[in-house]
């Protein structure tokens, strides 16, 4: 190819193919309408091998790294111009008919009748051809007598057939009114539609089963049609019997669902549609069956009327809302307050409180019927009070159920929160029975007052215990739920902002009260029950309040310990362990907040203030020691889910024991271990050891709390039951911490002070108990031994020795190195690698069709722009000559007032 630029060599190439310039062949003149088809074939070859030959970037060719001569190879050369173009095409023809057509609907639907039906045959689907296509028919001109045509019938005419002497027309009357007039079944199937071809008839019966005509199908139609109808007369007919049946027997059905009327016990008190049942009608049979016929109409008139005025079942009420409740609730003990007011003034129920004077009594007459003084004996205070108070607590059942108090919760609550029965969890319904609160029977308080002729229905709600006693002044002490829940209930928080801050202030004045009832001289551990499920339930609503008047109590409680302790902790007078209050304000936190929590708000300080008690505080009395056991009853409240281990406790029952139990232990030095007891054999707890002859003849009983705590006790029956209460509490405590990793160093010491106790000479039934908790103690600890092992070093897989040696390939061909011997691993790695290349290919044709089908969207594009443009200069130009014309008229009268002289 010559040299130059691309455009010379083009020239050249042209002109030495013989494409362009004056090529004569042979020097003659080519004769014209000669056959130029090879020619032009020969042109196109040409100029393609030029275009070749100019653009060598048409062609890629992969370069082979090894060149082996006689090997094929596909793919070497390519020509991806021409590719490129053929996918273009083919995207033509395909995804741009496709995206062009996306948004049409067409085709053809076949809406022929059971075409798309496969249950029915072929032979229904014709049948209900013809029977659309003959109602169609019947619509139009279907008998035009204007007709040239003659009418037949299957090619015969329809005047040879007005003869219709044979054709059996029925005229008997007796048969029924449905089938009068109709012609003979047999004569419509031989004639009308089958007829003409008697002949072939006997002939075909000869010959197996042939496809049926549309005359026959027609006819079984007509058939099947009738049977129908005369199926239906026959169920009609049944259901007429049936009825009448239950006319006949209506009385029998009515009496059972009906009391029988007493009126009706006369003579006409027989069953309707029993004829000649009374003997008084028998000379007269017409006056017997219109007086019959009578009694028939009456009975059923009131029949109808008793089911028409009977009462229908009325719809229920919606499901109310939290606020709609309480405000219902509120309401109805103002009601009842103002009611109980109204009474209490001597007024009538229609009477105002605040307008009117009360009416006077009225005296009683000699003729008078005495209906209105029930109601004065209702309402008044003489013998109706109880049915008032019944009523009254009705009232209260209503408004009792707060929507701040969960009814179940509060329920368990409640069942849970007796100071003298078990912890909240239901387990172990022995662990807090140890030590039972006593509270003295009602009538012995001091506080009681006496009972008021009737409880109001509406209280103020009290800021402080101080408001809040002077309230329940003459309320009784079983009457101090009612009025909290009515003060909960007349304060809901969703009846007022302000009502949220005073309920939070309640829950103070609770645990006030709470500790007021509790404290000595009477404490009454019963009312502290009743109240404890509204003050869990207020705590629930506002637990941070709670805390905080929890803390409070707990932080005075401190400070009340430092203040004994600085005073000396073997002082008589000096007050370091809790009292009944406090114990019984910590027996509430342990039913109130959670106690197996890491770190709570309320417990944490409450656990660090009772194993301050336990470790600081010194024993001087048995009341002391029945506070410190009691304190050891709620750490096992507490610990029973956690299972944390608390030494104090611990350290105190065995003290306890030590105190109480007689043993040949005389000093601290003496004792094994390494626990604390400062206050062994000393000159307070000497008198404390219990004696086998003052202890001879009694019997194990819970120790009374109440008694143990307010007064100087020190009998022998105190004694033995300390001491009873603090062996099961050990028993208990090993088996709460018997997954301690220290129990044997914890355990071991007690289990030898306790076979070392002089118990020999008390009753059996505490030797028991001792042997028993001796048992339950060496039982865990040989358990603990067994479990026991020795410190051994880590066990681990051993670290091999690093290799440096490199990895040698052994074959150096690709075909071997993917080869694997696994003949299932090698067919699933040609598998994946199959899918990696179609995934790819796919990848890209999918690329390739987005950037075609973005290609098509800019020509759109260009195309609207184009004809945009174009209409826009049209108008500008239209608007552009307009405004030419206009100034050119405007010069021309300028010019013609000029000639005018004008200006």
């Amino acid at each position: 190819m010559a040299k130059g630029s691309q455009l010379s060599q083009l020239k050249s190439a042209l002109s030495n193919a013989g494409i362009t310039g004056n090529h004569q062949q042979n020097g003659k003149k080519r004769k014209r309408g000669a056959p130029q088809e090879k020619d032009k074939d020969k042109r196109a070859a040409k100029l393609e091998e030029i275009q070749r030959k100019l653009n060598p970037f048409d062609v890629k060719v992969t370069k082979l790294k090894h060149d082996v001569g006689g090997r094929k190879l596909k793919g070497v050369t390519g020509k991806p111009a021409q590719s490129k173009m053929a996918g273009l095409e083919q995207r033509k023809k395909t995804l741009l008919k496709e995206y062009e057509d996306r948004h049409r609907a067409g085709g053809i639907i076949d809406r022929r009748f059971g075409e798309n039906d496969p249950s029915m045959s072929l032979e229904d689907r014709m049948l209900e051809r013809f029977t659309r296509e003959r109602q169609r028919a019947s619509k139009g001109i279907a008998f035009n007598l204007e007709d040239e045509d003659e009418l037949t019938h299957y090619g015969q005419s329809l005047s040879k057939l007005d003869d219709f002497d044979d054709f059996g027309l029925r005229e008997d009357d007796d048969e029924d009114d449905d089938e009068a007039g109709r012609i003979n079944e047999d004569i419509v199937k031989h004639t009308h539609f089958g007829g003409f071809d008697g002949e072939e008839d006997d002939e075909d019966d000869e010959e197996p089963a042939r496809k049926k005509s549309k005359a026959e199908v027609m006819a079984e139609v007509i058939a099947k049609s009738k049977e129908h109808k005369i199926l239906r007369q026959v169920e009609k007919e049944e259901g007429e019997n049936v009825r009448h049946e239950l006319d006949q027997t209506f009385d029998s059905l009515r009496s059972l669902l009906y009391a029988p009327d007493p009126s009706a016990t006369g003579s006409n008190s027989t069953p309707l549609g029993v004829p000649g049942s009374s003997t008084s009608f028998a000379s007269a049979p017409t006056a017997a069956t219109a007086s019959v016929e009578t009694d028939k109409t009456a009975n059923y008139d009131q029949a109808v009327r008793e089911l028409a005025f009977d009462r229908r079942a009325k719809p229920k009420d919606r499901t109310k809302t939290e606020e709609e409740l309480a405000l219902e609730e509120k309401e109805a003990l103002e009601k009842a307050e103002r009611r109980r007011r109204k009474r209490m003034l001597g007024l009538e129920d229609s009477e105002s409180e605040d307008g009117g004077k009360p009416r006077a009594k009225r005296q009683r007459g000699g003729d008078d019927l005495e209906d209105d003084f029930d109601e004065e004996i209702g309402y008044g205070l003489g013998a109706g009070l109880e049915g008032n108070q019944s009523e009254g607590d009705e009232s209260e059942d209503e408004v009792g159920d707060d929507d701040d108090e969960d009814d179940d919760e509060g329920d368990g609550e409640e069942e849970g929160s007796d100071l003298d029965a078990s912890d909240d969890d239901g387990e172990d319904v022995e662990d807090a029975e140890y030590l039972i609160v006593t509270s003295k029977k009602s009538g012995e308080s001091s506080r009681r007052k006496v009972k008021p002729k009737e409880l109001p229905f509406t209280f103020p709600c009290p800021s402080s215990h101080e408001e809040f006693l002077e309230t329940v002044d003459n309320v009784d002490d079983e009457d101090l739920p009612t009025v909290v829940q009515r003060i909960r209930t007349l304060h809901h928080t969703s009846l007022a902002p302000e009502n949220k801050f005073k309920l939070q202030g309640l829950t103070g004045v609770l645990v006030d009260h709470i500790l007021y009832l509790s404290s000595p001289p009477t404490p009454s551990f019963s009312v502290v029950s009743s109240l404890f499920p509204h003050l869990s339930a207020l705590a629930k609503a506002y637990p941070i309040q709670a805390a905080e008047h929890f803390n409070r109590k707990l932080v005075l409680m401190n400070k009340n310990l430092k203040r004994g302790l600085s005073q000396g902790a073997l002082d008589p007078g000096s007050k370091t362990w809790p009292g009944p209050a406090e114990l019984t304000l910590l027996r509430v936190i342990g039913s109130l907040w959670p106690t197996s929590d890491m770190n709570h708000a309320v417990v944490s300080p409450t656990r660090i203030l009772m194993g301050s008690y336990l470790g600081l505080a010194r024993v001087r009395s048995l009341s002391d020691i029945a506070s410190g056991l009691f304190l050891c009853t709620l750490f096992l409240q507490y610990e029973q889910l956690s299972q944390r281990f608390v030494p104090e406790a611990v350290n105190f029952l065995i003290n306890a024991v030590l105190h109480l139990a007689p043993s040949k232990y005389e000093n601290t030095s003496e004792l094994p271990g390494s626990f604390p007891s400062p206050d062994f054999r000393s000159q307070h707890c000497r008198p404390l050891a219990l004696d086998a002859k003052s202890a001879k003849g009694l019997q194990i009983r819970k120790p009374e709390l109440g008694e143990l705590l307010m007064a100087e006790v020190n009998d022998a029956s105190s004694k033995l039951n300390l001491l009873a209460s603090s062996l099961d509490l050990l028993g208990r405590y090993a088996n709460l911490l018997k997954g301690l990793e220290a129990f044997i160093e914890l355990f071991e010491p007690i289990s030898e002070i306790l076979q070392n106790l002089k118990l020999q000479k008390f009753e059996a039934d505490l030797q028991a108990r001792a042997k028993s908790t001796g048992d339950i103690i060496s039982r865990l600890l040989k358990f603990s031994h067994q479990s026991r092992r020795p410190l051994l070093l880590q066990a681990h897989k051993a670290i091999p020795i690093p290799s440096y040696v490199p990895k040698f390939d052994s074959t150096s061909s690709s075909y071997l190195k993917h080869q694997d011997p696994d003949r299932e691993r090698n067919e699933a790695a040609k598998l994946r690698n199959e899918y990696k290349k179609e995934r790819k290919g796919a990848i890209r044709e999918l690329r390739k069709d987005a950037r075609f089908l973005a290609g098509v969207e800019q020509a759109k594009q260009r195309e609207k722009d184009k004809s945009y443009n174009e209409s826009m200069k049209r108008v500008f130009g239209s608007i552009e000559s307009e405004r030419a014309e206009q100034k050119a008229m405007e010069r021309e009268k300028t010019k013609e007032k000029k000639r005018a002289g004008r200006k």
